[in-house]
């Protein structure tokens, strides 16, 4: 029941690319307004259950989450923005590349180790994002891939710096910091941008209320709770389903078929980043 529970949640975080097409929002409104409602969603539980542990929190472990919410949001605005000017199924296979750029910057950064394997899988998945890219470059597509990439990069230093730091904190606190810090940050970014958060028709903000229901709290934060009884390397396998997801959805709602070089570069990086998984369990084994 509970593996059944995490993919729903794959599915919710699947709708976010779909939702995105109904807005007309610019990207950092929408941004914002997701990280709004999703603060305000989690307050009362936040208030009631963890103000202890809100007063506990040092300087240090403050600066951090805020540094790890405006990647967050940074990684929201790149993916919002890439889904304006190339396909749903290219945006999503290269965002899910956060995996291989965590694995990267792990390895780089924080002087973890990686296998032969490891650093295979990092190759094939560079391979399989350069097939995305540029066989699907027609039309603006090419800067629609590259701000997939960087909403990537920017979600793989969000879960790098919050890797930690999650441990010592529980979720609902960490999330709301988080959350909160990635609204602020895209707040500015809106008004010198041009694109100020108000007036919002009805219609973006009911986008971003599913946003922040359907894909943050029950989608990434369904993954936060199953990693309290599943593996987490179960959960990044499932969460491999979301292009899958994503690409059927735009194939049903909007009749958009993937190119064949974002279906051949998809399932490249799909490989390349289940070979990590692979080689990050065999390195865990070794190291007992």
């Amino acid at each position: 029941m509970k593996k059944i529970i995490i993919i729903l949640g794959v599915l919710g975080t699947a709708f976010s690319a779909i939702l995105v097409r109904y807005s007309d929002a610019p990207s950092t409104v929408l941004v914002f307004y997701r990280m709004l409602f999703s603060v305000l969603l989690l307050s009362p539980a936040a208030l009631l259950f963890h103000k202890r542990e809100f007063t506990g929190i040092g300087l240090r472990e403050i600066g951090l989450c805020v540094g790890s919410g405006i990647f967050l949001g940074m990684h929201f605005f790149c993916y919002f923005q890439s889904l304006q000017y190339t396909g749903i199924a290219s945006s999503v296979v290269l965002v899910d590349t956060e995996v291989f750029f965590v694995a990267l910057g792990g390895a780089l950064f924080l002087r973890e180790r990686l296998s032969a394997l490891g650093w295979l899988s990092i190759l094939i998945t560079f391979a399989g994002s350069v097939v995305v890219v540029l066989g699907d470059m027609g039309g603006g597509r090419m800067t629609g891939n590259i701000l997939a990439l960087c909403g990537a990069v920017c979600s793989a230093v969000y879960t790098l710096i919050g890797r930690s730091y999650r441990r010592r904190m529980s979720t609902t606190v960490y999330t709301w910091i988080v959350y909160f810090s990635a609204g602020m940050v895209v707040l500015p970014a809106s008004f010198l941008t041009g694109n100020p958060v108000l007036p919002v028709s009805l219609r973006n903000l009911a986008v971003a209320m599913g946003l922040a229901v359907l894909c943050t709290l029950l989608g990434h934060s369904i993954f936060s709770w199953g990693l309290k009884y599943e593996s987490a390397s179960f959960i990044s396998v499932v969460k491999l389903l979301e292009p899958v997801f994503a690409s059927l959805l735009g194939i049903l709602l909007f009749r958009e078929m993937p190119a064949v070089t974002s279906v051949a570069g998809g399932i490249l990086i799909i490989g390349g980043i289940v070979l990590c998984i692979v080689s990050g369990q065999r390195g865990n084994a070794d190291s007992r």
